[in-house]
């Protein structure tokens, strides 16, 4: 389950997720073990679901290496990376007339695709240097080796031949020296670990190579399209975790928060509003300990109120049953942490 630190707004579109299925099945993990493995709800990875939440993902990409043993999966999850793997972005791409021009495009429109990191290029002394900004840490291998092995896949794909490899700096160990011969048959080279960043550096030309079979007239299209979307991503959100956070968050200093009085308020049944976060990739108590846990940071913050009025405007009955959950949430207790 998700931790009351998730971003319930950071998803993962669902036609992201197939490489990571097809990496599975293909050593003997079926998408019911994955399910199980992350204690999601049955059929919650197929069919694809149009999106679920990045942690999620994360997670499984995590639990499919456990499940595998296999010490390499991001990498064999980036080799399966296709076209629709990127949805409108990945066509966006196939429309641009050279390399430059998709990588500019990536970094406008990665988002379309995922939420686990951001991508941005510079080039200094004929030199492109293309970082990935990952939302997660180090700790997370089998994530950076997916993305630059989808990278180089998709890349090679686009050009309709193999392409110069890049220099590449990972921030992750790397996994046992003795074992790394795999980054070198997937990426072409290999990478320094251990880094501050993960870049991969290549010549600056390449960004003027074309690519061969763009459709160009589609461009105008597809980016209207693409635009249309991030717009929709703009707004307001409006989804069911949302909903749920904004109503915990006017009845907890009313008393205790439960799911039946939230229910009611949203003008559902208990089970369907289970049922609607299940879906969301949410749970009740996540999101309450979620809207705790930002308030009680914020309250902590004011140094007029005692750590009593604090438990009292979560809606804790008891200043101690506060203390234990704000230690679980940040690793210290609340006096530590106003300290």
């Amino acid at each position: 389950m998700p931790s009351p630190h998730a971003d319930l707004s950071r998803r993962v579109a669902g036609s992201y997720l197939q490489p990571l299925l097809e990496a599975a099945a293909a050593r003997g993990v079926t998408a019911a073990a994955l399910e199980s493995a992350a204690s999601m709800p049955a059929g919650a990875l197929q069919p694809l679901p149009e999106s679920l939440p990045a942690d999620d993902y994360v997670r499984l990409l995590d639990i499919g290496a456990e499940l595998a043993a296999d010490p390499h999966f991001g990498l064999h999850v980036g080799e399966r990376v296709k076209l629709g793997t990127y949805s409108v972005y990945g066509l966006i791409l196939l429309s641009c007339r050279d390399f430059g021009q998709a990588f500019d495009q990536t970094m406008r429109y990665e988002q379309l695709a995922h939420d686990l990191g951001r991508s941005t290029l510079t080039v200094a002394d004929g030199v492109a240097h293309y970082t990935w900004h990952s939302n997660y840490g180090p700790a997370h291998r089998h994530l950076a080796d997916s993305v630059f092995a989808g990278i180089r896949v998709f890349g090679n794909w686009l050009a309709g031949t193999t392409l110069p490899a890049a220099h590449l700096t990972l921030m992750h160990d790397g996994g046992a020296p003795d074992a790394r011969d795999e980054y070198l048959r997937v990426l072409g080279a290999m990478p320094a670990f251990g880094a501050p960043a993960n870049v991969a550096s290549f010549d600056a030309a390449l960004l003027a190579y074309p690519v061969p079979n763009a459709d160009v007239s589609l461009y105008p299209v597809l980016q209207q399209h693409a635009e249309q979307l991030l717009r929709q991503r703009a707004q307001p959100d409006n989804s069911i975790s949302q909903q749920v956070h904004a109503a915990i968050v006017r009845n907890l200093a009313h008393g205790q928060v439960r799911l039946a009085s939230i229910a009611e308020e949203l003008k559902l049944s208990p089970r369907t509003l289970q049922r609607k976060l299940s879906e969301a990739g949410a749970t009740f108590q996540q999101i309450l300990d979620q809207a705790r846990f930002a308030l009680a940071k914020d309250y902590l913050r004011q140094p007029e109120l005692s750590l009593v009025d604090i438990a009292f405007l979560l809606g804790y009955q008891e200043q101690s049953a506060f203390n234990h959950a704000f230690k679980e949430w940040a690793g210290v207790n609340p006096g530590a942490y106003r300290g």
